[in-house]
């Protein structure tokens, strides 16, 4: 068996992976044998969708906000530089559950107060209804606060990725005649990504823990999923053991996957 670790290219055997999947398998067989587990993992795996999707839609909104303030804050703007890095320190600066209360409870209403400032000449012609703070559900409001908080993390990646790119590179590419978009597209980024990729890839695995904290909202994730079940029965022990099993199953497999896409962009 090929090792799978970092510690690889030292020679060391990942002995502490061998540990992990036996530790898995053994929950997995006390699942599997105990009805009270199975009926945990049961109600738990209910919100494993829930928190899939609310992760997956976050981090790819996040991915391009963070994207666009990145390049904001490379720009020969300064008004725009300085807006990316206000943007990225206020936000920064701010817990992701602080964030989440905050626009689940301030930015909703306000989101929805503009929204129907916009749609208002189609609500007085008849073709629209007036939107309602509830209308907007909390799973969305979640997936937005989400979203801003890991773009200011994800535009400081990005940022650093694309100034590793040597700029005489980008000079030549500029001699060649290619516009900014097309060295961009063609010279740049190719190469940020090999850099980008690994603290990109942290992110996202943050990201699927950090998703737990939707439910303080009241999301059926999983977490929420197992609170419910562990109020109801007083299985506390027994239910979050079950939750940090499958959180533990989700973010190391992430972990080896992405360790496993680096190397490869290493060999090309």
């Amino acid at each position: 068996m090929a090792p799978v670790s970092s510690d690889a290219g030292k020679g060391d055997y990942p002995w502490w992976l061998v540990a992990l999947a036996a530790i898995a398998l053994a929950l997995a067989g006390v699942i599997i044998a105990n009805d009270l587990y199975a009926q945990v993992f049961g109600v738990v795996l209910k919100g494993l969708w829930v928190t899939i999707f609310v992760t997956l839609v976050a981090f790819v909104l996040a991915t391009l906000l963070g994207l666009g303030v990145a390049l904001m804050a490379l720009s020969e703007h300064k008004a725009l530089r300085q807006i990316a890095r206000f943007y990225t320190e206020v936000i920064r600066g701010v817990p992701i559950l602080v964030l989440l209360f905050y626009i689940a409870f301030v930015g909703a209403p306000a989101l929805v107060v503009v929204i129907n400032v916009v749609i208002s000449p189609l609500v007085a012609a008849g073709y629209a209804e007036p939107m309602l703070v509830r209308d907007l559900s909390l799973m969305w409001r979640a997936i937005i606060a989400l979203m801003i908080g890991y773009s200011a993390f994800i535009a400081e990646v990005f940022r650093a990725g694309i100034q590793s790119v040597d700029k005489g590179q980008v000079e030549a590419a500029k001699a060649l005649g290619l516009s900014r978009f097309q060295r961009f597209r063609l010279v740049v980024f190719p190469q940020a990504v090999r850099v980008i990729l690994p603290p990109l890839g942290n992110d996202f695995v943050a990201m699927v823990k950090d998703s737990s904290l939707v439910s303080v909202l009241g999301v059926a994730d999983i977490t929420q999923m197992g609170k419910v079940y562990a109020s109801g029965s007083f299985r506390f022990f027994e239910t979050y053991s079950i939750v940090a099993y499958v959180y533990l199953i989700l973010t190391i497999g992430l972990s080896l996957g992405l360790r496993g896409l680096e190397r490869r962009l290493r060999r090309t």
